[in-house]
């Protein structure tokens, strides 16, 4: 019998809320027995308390892709408002760039306007391309490159994160939007539930666009996010409450799963 995909993603909001207030308990624990202050001083405990820091930021990252995995069996728009889609990007692209070095990459920024004012949800926006960064970091050498790009063609506003990494099977790309329904397809830990991806499809749809991919084996990925060229008379600070952070550093958060433990070091985490 087929499993019910549906409810079982209703079902990850619940457990993500029980395994947040454990985090919460081990995290403020932790900051107890290993102060601030002490980390400073002591750089041999800095980096093993780097090391519990980037666990629990990866943890954290899993549990918020467990609250939003309802959001996939959802149907609608979301919340749009017009905002300078090239200062959006600019300022994930500058808060990824600071951390770019501790894999080893380099990470560019490419869009020829120096302002854009389109109809986005930008907590979504934010949040898609960061996961983009992430995947892109996650699976680039040392010695890569990371490029962002923002362009405005045909009434569509196109935003790519390419990558000069090891890329993706041609059987693998055929299902990267739906990896969780394929369990027997899913890559070996850590490298997640396969949720990320589908969740940013479901944000790009959720702005009247999609999400596409392309890759080759061995030279690297592109990931493109299409979205009509518009606006709505809406713009302004959103009343819509959106904290996927919980108050932590935002960059170190969403690229978790793809730095080095040294990033996790006190004075990196400011």
């Amino acid at each position: 019998m087929e499993p019910d995909y549906h409810q079982l993603a209703s079902l990850f909001p619940n457990i993500a809320a029980q395994m947040r207030g454990a985090l919460s308990s081990l995290h403020l624990a932790a900051a107890q027995l290993v102060p601030a202050a002490q980390r400073e001083r002591d750089p041999a405990l800095d980096a093993k308390a780097a090391l519990l820091d980037q666990s629990y930021y990866q943890l954290l990252r899993l549990v918020n892709n467990l609250t939003a995995a309802a959001s996939l069996y959802t149907e609608g728009p979301a919340p749009l408002r017009d905002c300078d889609i090239v200062d959006l990007v600019n300022q994930v692209y500058a808060q990824a760039e600071s951390l770019a070095d501790f894999a080893g990459l380099k990470l560019h920024f490419r869009c020829r306007a120096s302002q854009h004012v389109c109809a986005v949800d930008p907590a979504g926006l934010e949040q898609l391309l960061f996961h983009l960064l992430s995947n892109a970091f996650k699976f680039t050498p040392s010695g890569g490159q990371v490029t962002v790009e923002l362009r405005f063609s045909q009434q569509r506003v196109l935003l790519s994160v390419t990558d000069s990494g090891q890329g993706i099977d041609s059987d693998q790309v055929s299902i990267l939007f739906d990896r969780y329904l394929h369990p027997e397809q899913m890559d070996p830990m850590p490298h997640g539930l396969g949720l990320g991806l589908p969740l940013c499809q479901r944000i790009a749809e959720g702005m009247g666009g999609c999400l596409m991919a392309e890759s080759t084996p061995g030279k690297g990925s592109r990931f493109t996010l299409s979205i009509p060229d518009r606006t709505v008379g809406t713009s302004g600070v959103s009343d819509v409450a959106f904290d996927y952070t919980g108050g932590f550093n935002r960059a170190l958060l969403a690229l978790a799963d793809a730095l080095p433990a040294k990033a996790f070091l006190r004075n990196n985490q400011d």
